[in-house]
């Protein structure tokens, strides 16, 4: 399995106080007091705005983000990552519209654009992600608020962090490099 490594800079362009990371860290900060620019070496990583992997949440893939404010809109507040592990297999989830796996089921094994076209209902109160790593955003066309899905179960919106069960749209993670 590759390892993924991020490195949080307190400044705009990789400058002043920094750490490296490689894996989930549930607290960053006593490491450092705000955070302006990320490298991503290697793997791909969800960066929280606050500790436990709570708040806004935004993926990151390989590269430089030289000033994160201007190119993603995010908080200097960075206060947990979650490194994504590299997967290869099939992807499947099923999405109910009650809490507890309860109501209408539909399943997913593919990126969707737009749920509403695809499925005519765009509230999804739980699901289960049986296979693969997803982002769910809040609006179509893979835009807005993001939210990780690893494998397990999911019993109401809020345990993914959700603000409501209003869900645009969902991809699979497919870019690990």
């Amino acid at each position: 399995m590759t390892m993924g490594k991020i490195i949080f800079y307190e400044d705009r362009n990789f400058q002043g106080r920094f750490h490296e990371c490689m894996s989930d860290c549930a607290d960053l900060h006593s490491y450092f007091n705000r955070c302006h620019s990320i490298r991503v070496e290697s793997g791909c990583f969800m960066i929280y705005e606050r500790p436990n992997y709570m708040g806004h949440q935004y993926f990151l893939r390989r590269g430089e983000y030289s000033d994160c404010q201007r190119m993603m809109g995010m908080a200097d507040c960075i206060r947990s990552c979650r490194m994504i592990p590299m997967y290869r297999g099939s992807y499947r989830m099923r999405m109910y519209e009650r809490s507890d796996m309860g109501g209408q089921m539909m399943e997913l094994m593919d990126d969707c654009p737009n749920v509403m076209d695809r499925f005519h209902w765009s509230d999804i109160h739980s699901c289960n992600v049986m296979d693969g790593h997803w982002i769910m955003y809040d609006q179509p066309n893979y835009r807005g608020r993001m939210y990780y899905m690893r494998p397990g179960e999911y019993r109401r919106y809020s345990d993914w962090g959700g603000m409501s069960p209003r869900i645009g749209s969902i991809r699979r993670i497919t870019e690990f490099n």
